[in-house]
């Protein structure tokens, strides 16, 4: 065994006896030479080892895009220029969760400052088209199939802007938002960047087979949609796994982008074409609302949690629910209860339920409906919530707190030699977007519109030129104000729940980072959707445990009144994460097992 692993092992060991638990005694250290086959201390097994490398690392849900994160950070890029490169390789590779058609989420460790940067790349409605143009355009496609709105009577799907088709799309904020981090913090011409997505969008590459699989669902619920049999399939069908798969029209957007910039998009005959084809579909984003588009630079904003600052970026996003679980969890003994017990699962989705009544209230674009950031994290208001909970039974309907007056993503982590730390999430909402894809272009478009609200006064109303409630969410962990995690859990309300998760395994239970990510995940579904009205929870919702769990676990928690099913894999979300050794600077990486990617690093 070598020596890097074993202080790397202890300095995690050091940093989670100094988090110590709810009960003032250190968390269980994971035990040093503990491989990945091991079952320590009765956690679940870990399904590889961690991945270790002094200089640089990258995690994402594609190999290739992980091998084109560390060329870069090899030919002297940051960690930033290393994740647009990852990136631009997903939105190719895996566009079943990601690509320009979409949005983007960053926080970013600056080592220059010793601070973290956030970037919310959100992008907004269309200018020119007010509450009432979408709630009639929503209520005249209101009787089209739509699988996701199966439970909601058919005389309120009118109060919900549809899924798929013009109606959700919004502007696009990925590409922007890789030019703003590039501005700041790049190292390597754009040209270079994007060099390895443009090399395997013209040469080729083997389709991966959890993506395989992702890619037929979607093209089965977009036949007919136009432009995605010639742009999505290969000769009508999803191409399998081992399949070789190109993409000569986004090859050209990217080249485009090398060459002339974020204008090219934005600016240039690329808006053109969105503009008109959304136009041509019945939609109303424009080539106008393309050009006036800008993200924006936000303070992370965290939550102590045993001695550890979970950072997460405020909303028009959901990342404050994940630190309003934890500040209810932090007041039990989590340590005590055991990972795995009907105590700790209850506890978890009790909280869980609490958190997403007010993400369902109180979440929005704060240029339109400032959300009370401070008191929902706060540790009274924290404490407040946590005395409703019945630890014998599950609670039915939830109500949001009293506040005073006054999938399908992708996610990946890069760091490079300099201490650059980034977590990047991004996605196109559903699966593969709205079904829109433009000609020629070799993207689709997001469904983000979708999360809007048609209930006049709604935090999270629809209004012209806003930001929709997000749920993509990247995260980041200090200590002592030093960089020490960057993670995410990719997945819808899959997020925030993972995210508790993840802290909870690594600081509680003294996990290793993969197993962390491995060990079997809670997802709790039917909470009230920030939709506001349409799908309020009234029944407790669906209680989805993975393979793992202790059969008497879920016998006490259906005597406790939850609804236990079976769920498939992609219901848990996808996980990737760095950590960094304090005291060598070297850096360990994790990566979900049940997706096609991995971490490395040199």
């Amino acid at each position: 065994m070598s020596p890097a692993f074993l202080v790397s092992l202890g300095s995690l060991a050091a940093l989670l006896a100094v988090a110590g638990s709810s009960a003032g005694q250190p968390a269980p250290a994971p035990a040093a030479g503990a491989r990945a086959g091991d079952q320590v201390g009765g956690l679940p097994r870990a399904t590889r080892s961690e991945v270790m490398a002094p200089r640089a690392m990258a995690a994402t849900s594609h190999p290739l895009a992980t091998q084109a994160a560390l060329e870069v950070m090899k030919a002297g890029g940051s960690a930033v220029d290393a994740a647009i490169a990852a990136n631009a390789c997903l939105g190719l590779m895996e566009p079943t969760g990601s690509g320009i058609g979409g949005d983007l989420f960053a926080i970013v460790w600056d080592p220059e400052s010793s601070r973290l940067r956030g970037y919310n790349g959100s992008g907004r409605s269309s200018a020119g088209a007010t509450f009432q143009q979408m709630k009639a355009a929503a209520a005249a496609r209101a009787g089209h199939a739509r699988e996701h709105l199966a439970s909601v009577p058919p005389e309120r799907r009118a109060e919900q802007i549809p899924a798929f088709g013009p109606l959700p799309v919004t502007v696009p904020g990925c590409v922007d938002g890789w030019f703003a981090l590039h501005g700041r913090f790049g190292r390597l011409p754009m040209r270079d960047v994007l060099a390895p997505a443009i090399r395997y969008a013209q040469d080729g590459f083997p389709m991966a087979p959890v993506i395989a699989e992702a890619w037929a669902a979607s093209t089965r619920r977009f036949e007919g949609f136009p432009n995605v049999a010639e742009q999505f399939t290969l000769a009508g069908r999803a191409p399998r796994a081992g399949d070789i798969w190109r993409n000569p029209n986004l090859a050209a957007v990217y080249q485009k982008l090398a060459a002339e910039g974020r204008g090219a998009f934005y600016g240039g005959e690329v808006a053109k074409i969105v503009g008109a084809f959304i136009k041509e579909q019945g939609g109303f984003v424009s080539a106008d609302d393309l050009a006036s588009h800008r993200g924006e630079w936000v303070e992370p904003v965290s939550a102590r949690y045993r001695g550890c600052d979970v950072w997460e970026l405020p909303p028009n996003g959901q990342g404050i629910a994940a630190l309003q679980i934890l500040k209810i969890m932090e007041g039990y003994d989590v340590r005590a209860m055991g990972w795995g017990s009907a105590d700790y699962v209850h506890a978890m989705v009790e909280a869980k339920k609490l958190a997403f009544e007010d993400r369902a209230r109180y979440y929005a674009d704060p240029a339109f409906a400032a959300a009370p950031v401070a008191r929902l994290i706060s540790d009274g208001y924290a404490a407040e919530r946590r005395a409703r909970i019945d630890m014998t039974a599950a609670a039915k309907a939830p109500e949001p707190g009293v506040i005073p007056a006054g999938a399908d993503t992708v996610y990946l982590t890069t760091a490079d030699e300099r201490g650059m730390m980034v977590s990047l999430i991004q996605s196109n909402y559903r699966g593969m977007g709205s079904g829109m894809v433009p000609p020629g272009l070799g993207f689709m478009l997001q469904n983000r519109g979708e999360q809007f609200a048609l209930i006049e006064g709604h935090p999270n109303a629809y209004a012209p030129g806003k930001r929709p409630f997000h749920t993509i969410i990247p995260a980041f962990i200090t200590r002592q104000g030093k960089p020490w995690l960057s993670f995410g859990v990719m997945g819808g309300a899959m997020q925030p729940q993972g995210h508790a998760q993840i802290v909870m395994n690594l600081i509680d239970f003294g996990m290793t980072l993969q197993q962390a990510g491995d060990a079997p995940r809670i997802h709790h579904d039917g909470s009230t959707e920030p939709q506001g009205a349409v799908r309020p929870m009234t029944d407790g919702g669906v209680l989805n445990l993975e393979p793992g769990f202790p059969e008497a676990t879920l016998r006490e928690l259906a005597a406790r009144g939850h609804t236990i099913r079976p769920a498939s894999t992609p219901t848990f979300g996808g996980y990737q994460a760095i950590l960094r050794d304090p005291a060598t600077g070297a850096y360990t990486g994790a990566s979900e097992s049940r997706k096609d990617g991995h971490a490395a690093g040199y």
